[in-house]
């Protein structure tokens, strides 16, 4: 829970509490109905005066004084609060934007060939492209359901057929976009995705660190089949993720994305 909200639930107690306290003590003091007494606590704390019920008792008069202050104080604290929050929404709704659109880029770019790279030596593959045929037709609850299930997926890929020489040649080539990518500050807003910029970013490091790639030992290729498989992980979750917000946000995009689906073999960009 965010600043703003904490200070709005504790302002709002404490208003709701002062005019319970009000409605008792003008009640009490000044022998007013409930009705009477609400009516009096609230122009009281918005100092509005209207004149046509006021406190007539010494104790009441002094009690309307500190409803006064504290009436007003409050109310002020859960109008102003409540204003932050719905600032700060439109906000954050402005920089997850931002930052969804950087996601599109990075998939246009990068993230796509490299889902297709890595699904291509896949053993377990068509287990993953049968849950990941998104169709138009696709629910929020779809996309919760197949999110929570590839989240036990094994994103093993075998080391023997893949040619790492052909993955540094293209990741080395993208390393600037991804940089310009990595210092966008709204980044901070979205973790997952800063994470698998992150972990390509480390793979890169790993595969450029190397002179050769060829002839490595077991133990190296292991390493470097991890460094792999945290991408493929992270990409394909990351990849979900984006569609969902597609079909949910721009259905012409959702339309192209589903027609260039990585992992649906028969996927073509030309309409049917």
């Amino acid at each position: 829970m965010g600043p703003f909200r904490i200070r709005f639930r504790v302002f709002s107690i404490i208003f709701i509490t002062v005019i319970v306290l009000g409605i008792l003590g003008f009640m009490a003091l000044e022998g007013l109905s409930l009705v009477d007494a609400l009516y009096l606590c609230i122009v009281t704390m918005a100092t509005v005066g209207y004149g046509d019920i006021h406190p007539v008792t010494l104790p009441g008069k002094l009690f309307a004084i500190f409803i006064i202050v504290m009436g007003v104080g409050t109310f002020l604290g859960v109008v102003a609060n409540a204003t932050e929050i719905m600032l700060n929404k439109r906000e954050q709704s402005a920089r997850l934007e931002k930052i969804n659109m950087i996601i599109g880029v990075f998939f246009s770019g990068v993230g796509t060939r490299l889902l297709v790279d890595f699904s291509r030596f896949d053993p377990q593959l068509e287990t993953l492209r049968n849950d990941l045929i998104v169709t138009n037709d696709w629910s929020e609850q779809d996309f919760l359901k197949i999110g929570k299930k590839i989240q036990n997926y094994d994103y093993t890929i075998e080391m023997d057929r893949f040619d790492l020489e052909d993955l540094k040649s293209f990741v080395t080539g993208q390393r600037d976009f991804l940089l310009r990518l990595l210092e966008n500050p709204s980044l901070v807003e979205h973790e997952s995705f800063t994470q698998l910029l992150l972990a390509v970013f480390h793979l890169i490091e790993e595969l450029v660190s190397r002179k050769e790639l060829t002839g490595l030992p077991e133990s190296d290729i292991a390493h470097i089949k991890g460094d792999i498989k945290r991408a493929y992980t992270l990409l394909v979750r990351e990849w979900l993720h984006y569609m969902r917000h597609l079909k949910n946000q721009y259905p012409y995009l959702f339309s192209l994305a589903v027609r260039t689906n990585p992992f649906d073999q028969g996927a073509s960009p030309i309409v049917k």
